[in-house]
């Protein structure tokens, strides 16, 4: 019964090697490809990103929100035209000084809710001008594969037993599946900024409608920290994409599969952990709330 002990090892040892030769030729494929995609996500702009949402999101917003940031702005306005004409002992000491700035500040109001989009895309233009300038500084290939020590795969595997054969089938599985995971956790990430941009920019004229008011205008400047915030957190995440680029660079080299793997799956997991912060550490910067 020897020979039949024999042929099965050697059935299963193969189907071992080659089972796991198949999964390290995919398993690097998907978080390749959305690690690449960051870059140009996060480079473009609400309006480049997706046309068609942004329109619609415009629409939405010229159509419901501005009427009521309209009718904000006119009681902002008129409320402080109230305080100015009370606070001098109910005009008696008057200056007319004041009401040509009350007209200038309620002209300035009104040119900031007409054009709100302007000054939205224009925060996130000049972010883009940033993004852009930073995505030409990061050097090396951000691509993850096996090394090139693991060419010799096959060799190195077919020395190996059968037990550590089915260890490293285990390994490559687990690896396969949590490299899965964060591609997923990635792609929530960057689309959820997308998503939230989108949502923030909808309600954009009701902030900036107070902004020309000493007392009311902490809503609108909070808002436009909170715009700077989201805007500049792309930087934040190519400066992640950039420490990545260098971090792939140094997996082991000496043809340790079990290294060279696991290695790669601390990195990516590390990523994964330096996107989901970045968000909370861009509103710190800009103190937003």
């Amino acid at each position: 019964m020897s020979w039949l002990t024999d042929w099965f090892t050697d059935w299963l040892n193969r189907s071992l090697i080659d089972a796991i030769m198949e999964r390290f030729d995919g398993m690097y494929d998907s978080i390749n490809a959305r690690v690449g995609e960051i870059a140009v996500d996060v480079g473009q702009t609400p309006e480049s990103w997706n046309s068609d949402v942004y329109s619609m999101i415009r629409t939405l917003s010229e159509t419901a929100v501005i009427p009521i940031a309209g009718m904000i702005l006119t009681f902002v306005m008129c409320h402080e035209l109230i305080s100015m004409i009370i606070e001098r002992n109910n005009m008696h000491d008057f200056e007319i000084f004041n009401l040509y700035k009350w007209i200038f500040k309620t002209f300035a109001a009104v040119y900031i809710l007409t054009h709100t989009f302007d000054i939205v895309m224009g925060v996130f233009g000049l972010a883009q001008q940033v993004i852009g300038s930073s995505a030409g500084v990061i050097r090396g290939s951000l691509n993850v594969g096996a090394g090139s020590a693991l060419a010799d795969l096959r060799v190195m595997l077919e020395a190996m037993g059968t037990w550590e054969l089915i260890g490293l089938w285990l390994e490559t599985f687990i690896v396969s599946l949590c490299l899965q995971i964060m591609t997923v956790v990635i792609f929530i990430i960057i689309f959820g900024r997308m998503i939230e941009i989108y949502l923030t920019v909808s309600v954009a004229p009701i902030p900036l409608a107070t902004m020309a008011n000493r007392e009311w205008g902490q809503i609108g400047n909070n808002y436009l920290k909170s715009l700077f915030a989201l805007a500049f957190q792309g930087f934040l995440i190519m400066v992640c994409v950039a420490i990545y680029a260098v971090l792939v660079q140094n997996i082991p080299s000496s043809g340790n599969a079990h290294a060279a793997i696991w290695t790669t799956a601390g990195h990516t997991a590390l990523l994964s952990w330096a996107l989901l912060k970045s968000g909370s550490l861009a509103k710190s910067v800009f103190s937003a709330h």
